[in-house]
């Protein structure tokens, strides 16, 4: 065991399912809880590429010194019964739970269970800024991509979950609530505390990166979750390879094979699926001395964890005209403004939208 953190226990409880979020969970130990190990319990998707990259960031847990319990959450019918069972023990007797995903109806359920007075949230991205919104708004937790659209049976049978772990991200009677964030904070809820995520860990932990010449470009999941189209984006990608001399693409662990495959023959960039999460991939280098991204979570991470390298990133924005017909009409509203705070917040150069 590292020397790093001390014994786990019982009593900080950590709820994971993406690699973003355990790398978030480490630096909130790193700044928070120095020298405590927790046990972090990886509710792994079924996902090839997440569940790499999962791996691969328990890993840089154990050797910190946290306990990392997996589970095989989505194996099957009966999994998440046998799961949430294993799991009931440990919830009762947690006093302090720090969850990724808010949205997540698994760690919903989770929270109905645990007795735990502090409850902390780290990063999940740009989902953050959603989920500190609706808590302040007093609106119910929805996805932003799916914001304005019909509820489903699913959703109704699901609704008093869902409702009861609102009440447990409230904070009352008791219980704390933290969100430890690198998003900028439009609206924030009476009494939850915001603390500042700033990469230290990853930043000491790697680096400084070599940089090279020439331009990466980041890929998002938005044609994926129905948002862009996918000819659009092809295009898109194309223009802003040619304009700015890219040669990598760094391609998002949801983004489709065939997707990916169709970008590497009619662009000619060289497509790399990272097995770690980007701010420690360009944090290890080699990296472009350019980055390109579109509306995403990088556009906010990467600045902090290239703070002191010469790395610029780009943002371009998401043209109207890419959007399907299915878009939330949340979508361009939340998208613009991932762009224009990571503008505000850290000077981000633009690069113009091209239109297809």
């Amino acid at each position: 065991m590292s020397p790093r953190a001390g014994r786990p226990g019982p009593h900080t409880l950590a709820f994971v399912e993406s690699p973003v979020q355990l790398l978030n969970v480490l630096e909130w130990a790193h700044a928070h809880a120095p020298g405590v190990g927790l046990t972090l319990v990886v509710l792994s998707p079924v996902d090839p590429m997440t569940r790499g990259q999962l791996r691969r960031m328990a890993e840089l847990a154990r050797e910190e010194g946290h306990l990392v319990r997996w589970e095989e959450a989505r194996a099957g019918a009966a999994a998440p019964l046998h799961t949430v069972g294993g799991l009931t023990g440990p919830l009762r007797r947690a006093t302090r739970v720090v969850l990724g995903d808010p949205f997540s109806r698994y760690v919903q359920l989770l929270l109905t269970i645990t007795r735990a007075r502090d409850v902390v949230v780290v990063d999940d991205g740009t989902a953050t800024m959603e989920f500190v919104g609706q808590l302040a708004r007093g609106e119910r937790l929805v996805r932003w991509h799916r914001k304005g659209g019909r509820r489903g049976p699913r959703d109704l049978l699901l609704a008093p979950v869902s409702a009861a772990a609102r009440r447990r991200l409230t904070p009352g009677g008791g219980r704390t609530v933290e969100v430890f964030t690198s998003m900028p904070m439009a609206d924030t809820p009476p009494g939850v505390t915001v603390r500042a995520h700033t990469f230290a860990w990853t930043r000491a932990r790697f680096g400084p990166p070599r940089i090279i010449r020439g331009a990466d470009l980041v890929g998002t999941s938005l044609v994926e979750t129905g948002v862009v189209d996918g000819d659009a984006y092809l295009e898109a990608v194309r223009s802003l390879a040619g304009a700015h001399g890219a040669r990598r693409y760094f391609a998002h662990r949801r983004e489709s094979a065939v997707k990916l495959h169709r970008l590497a023959v009619e662009t000619g960039l060289e497509i790399v699926r990272p097995e770690l999460p980007l701010e420690l991939i360009a944090r290890r280098g080699p990296i472009g001395r350019t980055v390109l991204s579109f509306p995403s979570t990088v556009v906010h991470t990467l600045p902090l964890a290239l703070t002191g390298t010469e790395v610029r990133v780009t943002v371009c924005d998401i043209d109207p005209a890419w959007l399907t017909r299915t878009a939330s009409p949340r979508a361009q509203g939340f998208l613009s403004g991932v762009t224009d705070s990571a503008r505000a917040v850290h000077r981000l150069p633009s690069a113009a939208p091209v239109r297809p």
